[in-house]
């Protein structure tokens, strides 16, 4: 079985994850969503909320599971036998990134890293600017899937 592992803290999911994800299951028998726990990150949702959020998403898409962890990702992927992680680069700088991350697992795993560009019209998305535009009470309805909703 090829197994993926998309990490990320998904502080919420946006159409960009949504698509990447999408697109992973037609490449892989499996993608796992991993929500990564870092006590030292102050989240705006719960994560309970992120891991509500992403499973409501894709209730009807058995090829994806959503799951939390700690510690270092390749770590986990070996635990749950993942030969891959799944990235999704939305510019150069996301490249740059990701570029020395994946260099570093590969140094210390046999874990590969695969790259899927992002949809031009989802390209300008991040949680971030999510996060602004909900502080900001604008309408982030446009950036995320359906299943998150502001409370």
């Amino acid at each position: 079985m090829k197994r993926a592992l998309f990490p990320g803290s998904f502080d919420p999911i946006t159409l960009g994850h949504y698509d990447i994800i999408n697109r992973g299951i037609k490449l892989f028998d499996e993608v796992v969503v991993a929500i990564g726990v870092n006590a030292d990150k102050k989240y705006m949702f719960s994560l309970e909320d992120r891991k509500a959020f992403i499973e409501k998403s894709f209730e009807n898409k058995p090829k994806v599971k959503v799951v939390t962890y700690e510690g270092l990702t390749i770590d986990f992927c070996k635990e749950i036998d993942a030969q891959f992680i799944l990235r999704g680069l939305r510019n150069p700088a996301d490249f740059e990134f990701e570029k020395a991350i994946a260099h570093t697992n590969r140094k210390l795993s046999k874990i590969e890293t695969v790259f899927l560009l992002t949809a031009s019209n989802t390209s300008y998305i991040s949680s971030s600017i999510v996060r602004d535009v909900i502080r900001n009470n604008g309408d982030y309805t446009k950036l995320v899937p359906e299943s998150v909703n502001v409370k």
